[in-house]
């Protein structure tokens, strides 16, 4: 299929059609309901972000519980994730999600002083995505049977991305701010710090140096999904490529675009591979790539809205 670009085009929400992405930029926003935050340091800077959303939509009580992502329901995918920080900075992922159910939206933002670059879930959300200061974050299901108190991940890293320039600062908020669900969460800045935070509701988050993270936590079972089965394999995969030296010069994006790690959407029940993301620190750039060789580039030197129409093996 040949890609289409259109400026106001709405994402098709056809299952049975190819995926699309929105890419667009979004002014300033002026958004009062964020009681639920008053326990946790993030709610006064968050607190004008999500007031504006909520009028934007209506500022009904529904609406505004929805935007709030506090206790969201269980939300599962089945992600592979890595950094490097030799012969360049980067930060690569696959999302493996049920098509119909991912926003494909990315969106560049500019609501609290700092220019942001994601891919978002719930309208503001984060999935992956990074900041004018090179701070980049991804996020894996920890495969986990286990949820508490607390707030989605995705709003905690559009927190991270809004108000943070350094891995440090973002895994002080990631040990401290409680989250609903178990997740691994990759975090490399512009000086090539990275690390990896294994969160889980009801223990203290563990921070380590590992460069990738997949869909366990080491020494807890793995929960009876299909989708997330392989997880051990794809961290094998992963360990081994990026150690292996003939690896050093090249990005990860090469990894991540061949099996394991790139999933056909009909081999795992759905759960394909909607896109691989590519986040530059030291350069501003956002990639996104599909299988079939479909690249999309981004910047904050230069963002262009569109809407793109995508075609990829990934999807059958």
């Amino acid at each position: 299929m040949v890609p289409t670009i259109s400026p106001t085009a709405v994402p098709n929400t056809d299952s049975s059609a190819p995926a699309s992405i929105m890419v667009e930029a979004s002014p300033p926003a002026s958004w009062s309901n964020f009681n639920v935050l008053a326990p946790f340091s993030c709610r006064p800077k968050l607190l004008a972000t999500y007031d504006g959303l909520c009028h934007a939509f209506g500022a009904d009580e529904q609406t505004c519980a929805f935007l709030c992502l506090y206790k969201p329901p269980v939300f599962r995918s089945g992600c592979s994730q890595a950094c490097k920080t030799n012969y360049g900075i980067e930060l690569v992922r696959n999302y493996d999600f049920p098509s119909q159910l991912c926003d494909r939206l990315l969106l560049h933002t500019n609501r609290n002083g700092t220019r942001v670059i994601a891919m978002t879930d719930c309208l503001w959300g984060v999935i992956d995505g990074m900041n004018e200061h090179g701070l980049a974050v991804s996020l894996a299901y920890g495969g986990r049977q286990a949820h508490g108190d607390g707030f989605a991940i995705t709003i905690v890293l559009r927190y991270i991305l809004e108000f943070c320039r350094s891995t440090d600062e973002a895994v002080a908020v990631l040990t401290h701010v409680p989250i609903h669900m178990p997740y691994n969460v990759t975090v490399v800045d512009s000086q090539g710090d990275n690390k990896t935070v294994v969160i889980c509701p009801g223990e203290q988050a563990q921070v380590n140096s590992l460069a990738f993270a997949t869909n366990h936590q080491d020494g807890s079972a793995i929960e009876n999904i299909d989708a997330i089965a392989d997880s051990y394999t794809r961290a094998q995969y992963l360990s081994t490529r990026i150690a292996d030296p003939r690896e050093a010069k090249n990005s990860l994006v090469n990894l991540f675009l061949q099996p394991p790690l790139l999933r056909k959407s009909s081999d795992w029940q759905g759960w394909g591979t909607l896109y691989t993301a590519r986040y530059q620190s030291l350069l501003g750039v956002v990639e996104l790539h599909w299988g079939d060789g479909q690249i999309l580039r981004q910047s904050f030197d230069h963002f262009v809205e569109s809407d793109i129409s995508v075609s990829s093996p990934a999807y059958l």
